[in-house]
């Protein structure tokens, strides 16, 4: 593909980037069906709650909706419908509302189930109901225990006194099976009605109605999977956004449960305050100050006692929280009793009779004495943790007769809070699951799936940079990921796109620089061969002809499993390419020796053998020239290394009686020992001017005979099996110089020839 070429297939996909980056229309939103479930299932929780209420049943039938919602819609439909049901049910059963965590837990089971893709078998949903039973009737049973006790309906009652005196339990435990049990019937009829509604709704409609928040195009379930494992050096950043949602969740519940229990607290303690101040005015208002002596003279036998003790009873009948009152004359040896109403656990004392300061209100005695205001006080003597309000009562000279008293236990004050503080989690965690999976759905759409479908390509597309077809389809599949989030994400989308086409196009323009350098190096390698094999006038072809000897060696011996660690494309490239400059040491050899038409001297063949050594040297030099330029070695100079080894060692033998080094079996570099049959083999097969060329069979046998002595037994073994290569190769170049044609010399024949 030619430079032009590639800058239009680029341009073209930076229009594609261009058009579809600029395309408002909306992706893949949910259908306006998609509310339906919730609405359906709400409908369907009070419809079956209507009915088991209307027959009496113990069950409550009350999640029906909850779970068609969730197995229709996903997990936010079924939150909400089981949260919605709970919040409007509040109006008419105060503690509803506490149960919407339940409610909120069965639609993720059901999802999660749902969801869950594996072969479903009867045990699978024999299981999924006790689950549900766990949820809503183990659970529930807790909780009910907690805000409200068993309840007194014959249903219950007796159930409870079957499994007690059957298992012999306690009653709580009773109350947990009782209730399981009834839960697992409950259950049953929910998942069974919930499978037959599911089940009617046609599948392109089930489509429409599921819940999902797409802004790019929706990947695969394979490819979902692929990005649950792709760059995972720690926790997803899914656990991460959930750990941090939980924590910010919980601080923010304990902070405000914290805050709204001292309130409350505060609250309760100035209501029963007040309570308690009340209730003394009251009292305070039904004294005649000036019979508090004769009260404590006569008892009941006074003027109007016993009515006043009546409408003190009748007062503290009004309010449970109220524990005690009494009326007190406070004098130096104590507190002497006006009127004390008993309880159910304690006797009230006589009038007249003498009840002793309690330890707590020793420093209040002088201001008690003296007739004086004193504020509310929380003791905890003689009669238990009280919270205690004194009101002086004074006669027409001013002077305080006597104090009626209020006293309130502080147990059922912190009996407020604990309950108080049941309720608060209750609420909190059925909007606590909702806003957990809000906040997952929405990290999940809006950000894991978008940059884990980015980083997945990228993936592809770094593995695949050497591959044009692939590289252009990995950009196109970016493109048709159509990521619209609207934010940041979106533009990180939009930017990477723009780096990936431009790598593209960069990556296509410096494979085709790269093509023209090779094509340049090529070319200079065959010139420098011609220049030095011109000056022998009879070797022809030997530099294109052993080139294409070497590889067809090296595939043979690849196919056949040899020096597989050594032998890659790359390698084989290196060798064919670098084989025309084995001889290029013979450049410093004379041209006397080099032309000679008859047997060469001792002294001459010592400088002919020296054509090895000076080859080396010479490529040695063009190794170092690019590595000082800071070449890469694996790319830049392997072909050279190459050349090297052939240009030093091809005339070593395997027995080691070689030169310029006697090097022995694989010692020599395989290049080598590669060229080392192909050089024999041309120089018997071709005519110089100290001989005729050799035929062919008499050629290979040669070859074959000096196989373990001169030749590697392994090339030898490949030489063998590709001879009708060999042959076509020689015959292409005989008959190309018989003909004199020189056009295509300089590349060589084309592979099919051999």
């Amino acid at each position: 593909m030619n430079e032009e070429k590639s800058q239009i297939n680029i341009d073209q996909i930076n229009t594609d980037i261009r058009t579809q980056l600029n395309d408002d229309r909306p992706l893949r939103h949910n259908s306006p069906m998609a509310v339906l479930p919730i609405i359906l299932g709400i409908a369907l929780n009070f419809a079956c709650s209507h009915l088991a209420g209307k027959f009496a049943l113990p069950i409550y039938l009350d999640t029906i909706g909850t779970v068609a919602a969730a197995a229709l819609g996903g997990y936010l439909p079924g939150i909400v419908t089981g949260l919605a049901t709970n919040i409007i049910n509040f109006y008419s059963d105060g503690i509803a509302i506490y149960y919407a965590a339940l409610n909120a837990l069965i639609a993720v089971a059901t999802t999660a189930f749902i969801r869950e893709e594996r072969n479903r078998k009867v045990r699978d949903l024999v299981l999924f109901i006790l689950v549900l039973a766990f949820i809503g009737g183990f659970n529930g049973a807790i909780i009910t225990w907690l805000l409200t006790g068993p309840g007194d309906d014959s249903f219950t009652v007796n159930g409870m006194a079957w499994f007690e005196s059957h298992l012999h339990t306690g009653p709580f435990p009773s109350f947990l099976y009782l209730n399981y049990l009834l839960d697992v019937i409950d259950k049953t009829i929910t998942v069974f009605v919930a499978v037959a509604i599911v089940s009617i709704v046609p599948k392109h409609i089930k489509k429409k109605l599921w819940f999902s928040g797409w802004k790019q195009t929706p990947v695969t379930k394979a490819e979902r999977e692929i990005q649950k494992h792709i760059f995972r050096n720690g926790h997803s950043l899914n656990t991460r956004i959930a750990i941090v949602l939980v924590f910010a969740s919980l601080s923010m519940a304990l902070v405000v449960t914290a805050v709204s229990t001292s309130l409350f607290r505060d609250y309760s303690r100035a209501q029963h305050t007040k309570l308690a101040e009340g209730f003394s005015n009251v009292v305070a208002g039904m004294i005649d100050p000036d019979m508090v002596d004769r009260y404590i003279e006569e008892g009941e036998a006074a003027p109007g006692y016993k009515e006043i003790k009546e409408q003190m009873y009748r007062l503290r009948e009004s309010s449970t929280d109220v524990e005690y009152i009494y009326v007190y004359k406070i004098e130096e040896d104590g507190c002497h009793v006006v009127f004390d109403l008993d309880t159910d656990d304690l006797p009230g004392a006589q009038p007249g009779e003498l009840v002793p300061f309690d330890e707590s209100f020793h420093d209040l005695i002088p201001k008690l004495l003296a007739g004086e205001a004193i504020d509310p006080i929380e003791t905890n003597d003689t009669y238990g943790w009280l919270l205690t309000v004194y009101h002086p009562v004074y006669n027409d000279a001013g002077e305080c007769v006597c104090y009626t008293a209020a006293d309130i236990e502080i147990s059922d004050i912190r009996a407020y809070e604990k309950n108080f503080l049941l309720r608060m989690p209750l609420l909190f965690i059925g909007f606590f699951i909702l806003i957990l999976v809000i906040g997952l759905w929405l990290a999940k759409y809006h950000v894991i799936l978008p940059v884990n479908s980015m980083a997945m390509y990228a993936n592809e597309f770094a593995f695949n940079d050497n591959d044009e077809k692939q590289a252009r389809e990995n950009v196109q599949r970016i493109l048709d990921l159509k990521i619209a989030t609207g934010d940041e994400i979106q533009n990180l989308y939009e930017s990477f796109c723009k780096m990936t086409s431009d790598s593209v196009t960069h990556m296509e323009n410096i494979r085709e620089q790269n093509r023209v350098i090779s094509r340049m190096q090529n070319g200079l390698i065959m010139v420098m061969a011609d220049m030095v094999e011109g000056r022998d006038s009879d070797t022809g072809n030997h530099i294109r002809k052993t080139a294409a000897y070497t590889r067809i060696l090296l595939e043979r011996l690849r196919e056949k499993g040899y020096y597989s660690d050594q032998i890659t494309d790359s390698f084989i490239d290196d060798v064919e390419q670098s084989a025309p400059l084995h001889d290029v040491g013979k450049i410093a050899v004379s041209d006397v020796i080099l032309n000679k038409p008859g047997k060469l001297t001792d002294e001459e063949f010592d400088i002919m053998k020296t054509h090895t050594t000076e080859g080396k040297r010479l490529i040695e030099q063009a190794i170092s020239t690019v590595e000082g330029e800071g070449g890469e070695e694996e790319e830049s100079q392997s072909y050279l290394k190459e050349a090297r080894n052939m240009a030093a060692y091809h005339h070593e033998k395997w027995n080691g009686r070689g030169y310029p080094e006697g090097l022995s079996g694989e010692d020599i570099p395989l290049s080598a020992r590669v060229m080392a049959i192909a050089d024999v083999f041309d120089a018997l097969t071709s005519k110089r001017v100290y001989k005729d060329a050799m035929p062919f069979e008499k050629a290979v046998s040669i070859i074959q005979e000096d196989a373990g002595t001169h030749f590697d037994p392994k090339c030898v073994e490949a030489f063998n099996d590709t001879l009708e290569a060999f042959r076509k190769v020689l015959n292409y170049y005989t008959d190309l110089e018989n003909s004199g044609d020189e056009e295509d010399k300089s590349s060589g024949p084309k592979r099919d020839v051999f």
